[in-house]
């Protein structure tokens, strides 16, 4: 690991309080950057940013962030720059998921995973992205927004719809934030999980049980593991956090309006 990889780098990362959230943080610290950590969880994410600044390489603070407030994406925004000068990374890592068969989908259940995912990415990504043209472009190196999307950004299933449709959009708002940003010196990319080992999947294999998808915990993980993942493992966090840090550091300068799949081998295209 190179403790200067990103030196010099002001991340904003949503949703880091745990999961693919804290490991990137950690692992960017390590790296040299600064981090600034947002999620509702506050608690969650000073424990983060005291590790990280007990570990002494890069800098953390933390922030509480509801995304689907504009104000408190704005304030995570401005905290950044109050903490470390200015903001030049910013991470849309928050998500949230709660299966239903199709049929049984209804109103409160798509419209709480649609504004977290799809609402609260948007408005993270524009404030984000209003910070960055206000502070003007950077002498040697794009400003970054790094959306993080899904294997059902490529596909769908049938027990996860909504959730499906908002990774869609993550997609989406990659390729139209690449497009209309790219003016102010500014790239879109992402990446997209597969099934990774984390307090989220941990809750969606209780929750496929529940609907009657899988007898028992531990059959969801197991069954896609082998049937559908072509390394026949699941991931972790730390299998993602290195592609996240690529698409944070200058190595990824050259490359806006992309997702790159982080996924085992579940969806080859």
């Amino acid at each position: 690991m190179d403790p200067n990889r990103l030196k010099g780098k002001n991340i904003l990362i949503t949703g880091a309080a745990q999961g693919m959230g804290a490991a990137n943080a950690e692992y960017f610290a390590a790296q040299g950057a600064n981090v600034c950590l947002g999620d509702v969880n506050v608690d969650g994410v000073q424990e983060v940013a005291e590790r990280i600044n007990k570990a002494g390489n890069g800098e953390a603070v933390a922030v509480k962030l509801d995304v689907t407030s504009r104000a408190e994406n704005a304030a995570a925004v401005a905290k950044t720059v109050e903490a470390f000068g200015s903001i030049n990374v910013a991470l849309m890592n928050a998500g949230i998921n709660k299966p239903r068969m199709f049929m049984d989908i209804d109103e409160e259940n798509w419209d709480m995973i649609m504004n977290v995912n799809a609402k609260g990415m948007l408005l993270g990504m524009q404030e984000a992205a209003r910070q960055m043209i206000k502070q003007g472009p950077m002498e040697d190196h794009p400003y970054k927004i790094i959306n993080v999307g899904s294997i059902v950004s490529r596909t769908a299933f049938l027990d996860v719809i909504p959730y499906s449709c908002s990774k869609y959009s993550a997609l989406a708002m990659i390729i139209g934030g690449a497009k209309a940003l790219w003016e102010h010196k500014i790239t879109v990319n992402g990446y997209g999980p597969g099934v990774v080992k984390t307090e989220l999947w941990e809750q969606l294999d209780k929750d496929l049980v529940e609907i009657g998808m899988f007898e028992k915990e531990g059959q969801s993980m197991d069954h896609l593991a082998q049937t559908m993942i072509l390394m026949k493992q699941l991931s972790t966090p730390d299998d993602v956090k290195g592609t996240a840090a690529f698409l944070c550091s200058d190595e990824s300068d050259y490359m806006t309006g992309q997702l790159l799949m982080i996924d085992g081998g579940m969806i080859m295209q």
